[in-house]
């Protein structure tokens, strides 16, 4: 049993489950992710098609097997920490320990003083103690808490491991989209999004610079007292509200549609190119395809409105509607027409309840690397001997070369 619990918690499992989680990342970027059955089959084959769906490789991060082997990756990590802590402690405890001093990488005899080379290797305050012998012994230890990089590096790529593999599992994704001035709820949460303004930014050669949304987040959960956050979001710097994560994603032609009937106004609500809007009291619905303008004229006035309607789902005619006009198609009883043409916004909404998880793995992680790359355990220690001189030795467990030069060029200017 302790053979299986010192290789669950080894480097070579760690390894494995990392070659694994790569290859299964890898495949997730070469295979489109959340398509059908009939996508696939059309993609490969009908064979490798239900070999995707059938081993979750239509969404990788979130199929069983993958969810598996992060979890053994976790526990892997775990293991290996709380295995190295007990003897972590021991090495830092043991770190001035005449017993324990280690090979030395430099020595120096006949040394009258050994504190002005303490003090110019800027030693921490050394103990003063006896070696086996009997003899006043003095150790000093530099950087001990350069021993934890290596677990804390662990610790980080753990934490940010759980932060990811957690904030995937339970992640919110939301498409909102609408015009100024319209109100849009996100998903089927308490929260809603006011639409102030939208702005197309151009350069002075017309090119598009920055779309920017203007926004507030409403907090509904209580009725009587909503709260609610102001946010901006434009392209690549999202606003943030309520933990959510609000990207301005696209933007497209939106315009007015209006129907009145004998006269009397039955509708009145915006479209969206690619919404089908129910017209009431009938069994149609009109989708606004796209609002005509003339070319590298934006921004003026449309020249059209090109529409589609059904019956039910089924594609009844298309057709295109000229300012003023109204939509033939419904009757002579009805008027129809889309107006005050403009563009919407499309904003992408998230939010991941564990990025300050994955962050602060993160933190951590960068400060295992810094002690472990740049606070190098270094030890320093004298033994007086019996002619009243002092003998220096030094040592460290890496670049005890460099070390060894520095402590020579100490007592050299000493």
């Amino acid at each position: 049993m302790k053979k299986v619990w010192k290789f669950l918690g080894s480097m070579q499992f760690a390894i494995i489950l990392l070659v694994v989680l790569i290859l299964a990342c890898a495949g997730g970027s070469f295979i489109p992710q959340g398509h059908s059955y009939e996508q696939y089959a059309e993609l490969y084959s009908e064979r490798t098609a239900g070999l995707i769906l059938g081993l979750g490789l239509d969404d990788v991060f979130h199929a069983w097997w993958f969810l598996l082997i992060t979890a053994f990756l976790c526990g892997n990590l775990l293991l290996c920490n709380l295995i190295r802590l007990p003897q972590l402690l021991r090495r830092s405890k043991q770190a001035d320990d005449p017993a324990h001093l280690g090979a030395p990488c430099v020595e120096l005899e006949g040394i009258r003083d050994p504190e002005p080379i303490f003090a110019r290797l800027h030693m921490p305050k050394a103990r003063e103690t006896t070696d086996e012998a009997g003899r006043p012994l003095r150790i000093s230890v530099q950087n001990r808490v350069g021993l934890w990089g290596a677990w804390a590096c662990h610790l980080g790529i753990l934490l940010l491991i759980l932060g990811f593999a957690l904030g995937q599992m339970t992640k919110e994704e939301y498409t909102v989209y609408g015009v100024p001035g319209e109100i849009k709820q996100i998903g089927e949460t308490s929260y809603f999004v006011k639409i102030h303004d939208f702005r197309v930014d151009r350069s002075e050669s017309g090119f598009v610079e920055q779309y920017t949304t203007s926004l507030t987040v409403i907090d509904n959960a209580d009725e009587n007292d909503p709260m609610s956050v102001d946010a901006v979001a434009s392209v690549n710097h999202p606003g943030s509200a309520f933990g959510f994560k609000l990207y301005q994603n696209s933007m497209g032609d939106a315009a007015k549609l209006t129907v009145r009937k004998d006269g009397k106004l039955l509708q009145e609500s915006w479209a969206c190119a690619g919404d089908s809007v129910p017209i009431l009291e009938t069994p149609l619905s009109l989708r606004l395809q796209s609002v005509l303008r003339e070319e590298a004229e934006e921004e003026r006035n449309p020249t059209g409105y090109a529409y589609m309607i059904f019956v039910g789902e089924e594609f009844y005619t298309m057709n295109v509607q000229g300012p003023g006009e109204s939509i033939p198609e419904l009757g002579p009883n009805y008027e129809v027409s889309f107006s005050e043409a403009q563009s919407y916004t499309l904003l992408q909404i998230k939010r991941d309840r564990f990025t300050p998880l994955a962050f602060a793995g993160g933190l951590v992680t960068l400060l295992g690397l810094l002690l472990a790359f740049y606070l190098q355990v270094r030890k320093l220690w004298a033994v007086q001997n019996e002619d009243g001189t002092w003998t220096i030795r030094g040592s460290s467990p890496k670049g005890g070369a460099l070390y060894a030069d520095r402590v020579k060029e100490a007592a050299a200017s000493s």
